[in-house]
């Protein structure tokens, strides 16, 4: 009985080492490059970034599809509760957030212009956040959608990708750009979840099938496209594709071996508090890379990068843990009544 409530715990705990992966990456990415651009230069972080830039928001939603079958069904006022009203709690307090935080800075340089984002935030996904702003978008779309065939919907969301699609509107290109991963996700879960325990049972040979993909994605990400305006082989049509999925599926198979071995729990740790980093990294990164930069005291740009992926990581988990049970705790748990039935809610709770 214990040997199966480990193994039962490992094949739940890789989601988490999954999840830790992709905001881990979110954030260096956002660090890295603003850190990057202050500077004007690149360290060793930055070949990371673009080493994950095919996989890295993929994962994401191909990890956030994952359960979707679980709900899918269910009437749709809890539907939109749950996976509308939830994530849109969040946007829009985290929205006023940073509008606290920037605006004077904004309206002290006379720049008003600089507030248009703020004033177009519920049409346009405002800066970090538009993840959570997309993800109710999938969640009603697929819902809406689920009476057509599984080919046809993964054939068009397919297409969408391939296309691909720049209209300058956040919603409209990212939903083109990854609606496939997260019907993958949705649609394939039991395959996804076969491919981890496989990965558990001969972890040698999923190492060395992730040294592979590692391989063959590197060389993708380094090698000059041979069509315009395509920067890579990565960003060319179809191989985006490939890339996007063949790497989403890698760090399901990496996340299945850290569990397999209990090893880098911290990661798992992250992933179970995603929402919370997500949610809160670009304030510290912000100001860490402020403080780095004006103090001079570390001058190479990997180090930087480093140093300010780390802080943005770190500090929404100890703000999380000093709210924690407080009045302030509604930055990271939406309240009883923040619901579309918090009077029947309550009664649940209660009972």
């Amino acid at each position: 009985m214990a040997g199966q409530a480990r193994v039962t715990q490992e094949r739940t705990l890789w989601v988490d080492y999954a999840k830790g992966l992709c905001i881990i990456l979110v954030v260096m990415m956002h660090s890295t490059l603003g850190v990057g651009e202050a500077m004007h230069g690149t360290g060793l972080l930055h070949e990371v970034v673009a080493f994950a830039r095919p996989f890295r928001m993929p994962d994401f939603f191909l990890i956030s599809g994952l359960f979707l079958a679980k709900v899918i069904d269910r009437d749709w006022s809890t539907y939109i509760d749950r996976k509308v009203v939830h994530f849109a709690w969040f946007y829009l307090l985290w929205v006023g957030i940073q509008f606290a935080f920037k605006a004077p800075a904004a309206l002290l340089h006379g720049d008003a212009a600089a507030l248009m984002p703020f004033a177009m935030a519920l049409i346009e996904p405002f800066g970090t956040l538009w993840f959570i702003y997309l993800l109710p978008v999938f969640f009603v779309v697929t819902k809406a959608l689920r009476g057509i065939s599984a080919p046809v919907l993964l054939g068009v969301a397919a297409a969408l990708e391939i296309a691909p699609i720049h209209t300058g509107w956040t919603v409209v290109d990212e939903f083109a750009g990854r609606w496939v991963y997260f019907l993958i996700g949705y649609l394939f879960a039991a395959h996804i979840f076969q491919l981890a325990d496989a990965t558990m049972r001969r972890p040698a040979l999923a190492a060395a099938g992730l040294a592979l993909w590692a391989l063959a994605n590197g060389w993708a990400v380094a090698t000059a496209s041979p069509i315009a305006p395509f920067a890579s082989v990565s960003d060319l049509p179809v191989a985006s594709l490939a890339l996007g999925l063949a790497g989403a599926l890698a760090i399901v198979a990496l996340s299945a071996l850290l569990a397999r071995f209990g090893v880098a729990r911290v990661v798992a740790g992250c992933g179970h508090n995603s929402l919370a980093i997500y949610l809160a990294f670009f304030l510290p990164m912000a100001a860490l890379r402020w403080l780095l930069l004006k103090t001079g005291i570390v001058a190479d740009v990997g180090l930087v990068s480093a140093l300010v992926t780390l802080g943005a990581i770190i500090a929404p988990l100890l703000l999380q843990r000093m709210v924690s049970g407080t009045p302030l705790d509604i930055l990271f748990v939406r309240p009883a009544w923040a619901t579309l039935r918090p009077a029947r809610r309550k009664q649940a709770v209660a009972a």
